[in-house]
């Protein structure tokens, strides 16, 4: 039975893999890191797009016959158009944004119909450049609530840092988009953590932001939607153990890896 592969552009997907492990300890997974691009954040809609089905094609060619696209930047950018025209009918690939618009707006994605009324009136987005120019989050989520406001603040320099393993600098990094964003919404209800690289950095999220905001970020949500996907589907699901590739130096992602979430991972090249 096959593995699952989850691709991120970095050591962000990383905190997915670990709660979909935990969620689904007899499933293999098969990560997929493009740690020498990253970060995406930065990066056209065009490369974006290109990289991401380089990504997923290295796991579809490793049998993996459903992906996860642990990176937001991708599912923003990407994941509409991958499986529009380019995903093979056998095989499937999800992104991490559907589960994070189903906890705030509180209603399944699919369903349809007008808007209906959002328990939460003020939610702050953390996400890359790239996300916050695509309007994906805002867009989709004003599909499905009404009467709530949005401020997506953009976090240069923070995934690099973190992809260097440097927490300081990151910890920084987050507490001064906080200040930022709250110059713009200053009691926000929730804060969306809209990268998966930002829960390395939760720490200094959540205190830097107000007291009684709800901080969201997708591992368990993705573990849930992963797991009621795969009663449904349970062709995708299959054992094995786990692999963790990388695109770019095995040692130093394994190093940098290992500082940010405390998992020693033997990294493989691609």
């Amino acid at each position: 039975m096959p593995a699952i592969g989850v691709f991120d552009s970095g050591l962000g997907g990383l905190t997915v893999l670990e709660r979909l492990q935990a969620a689904l300890p007899g499933q293999g997974f098969v990560y997929l890191g493009d740690n020498a691009n990253a970060p995406y954040g930065t990066r056209s809609a065009g490369e974006i797009l290109d990289l991401t089905m380089a990504g997923t094609q290295a796991l579809f060619d490793r049998g993996c016959g459903l992906v996860i696209l642990a990176c937001n930047t991708a599912s923003a950018v990407a994941l509409r158009q991958m499986q529009e025209f380019w995903v093979p009918a056998d095989r499937r690939v999800l992104g991490v944004f559907v589960p994070m618009i189903e906890a705030i707006v509180g209603r399944p994605f699919a369903q349809r119909g007008a808007p209906t009324q959002s328990a939460v009136s003020d939610v702050l987005l953390f996400a890359t450049q790239a996300t916050v120019a695509s309007g994906a989050f805002s867009r989709e989520l004003f599909l499905r609530a009404s009467g709530v406001r949005v401020v997506e603040q953009a976090c240069p320099g923070l995934v690099d840092a973190l992809e260097a393993g440097d927490r300081a600098a990151a910890d920084a990094i987050a507490a001064a988009h906080v200040r930022a964003a709250l110059d713009r919404m200053p009691a926000p209800r929730v804060a969306a953590l809209g990268c998966t690289h930002y829960p390395l950095a939760a720490g200094a999220f959540a205190a830097a932001l107000p007291e009684g905001c709800r901080v969201l970020s997708q591992g368990d949500l993705v573990a849930a939607a992963l797991c009621d996907y795969l009663r449904r589907h349970p062709r995708l699901a299959g054992g094995g153990g786990n692999a963790y590739l990388t695109s770019g130096d095995p040692q130093a992602v394994r190093r940098a890896a290992q500082v940010m979430t405390g998992r020693d991972l033997p990294f493989a090249p691609v």
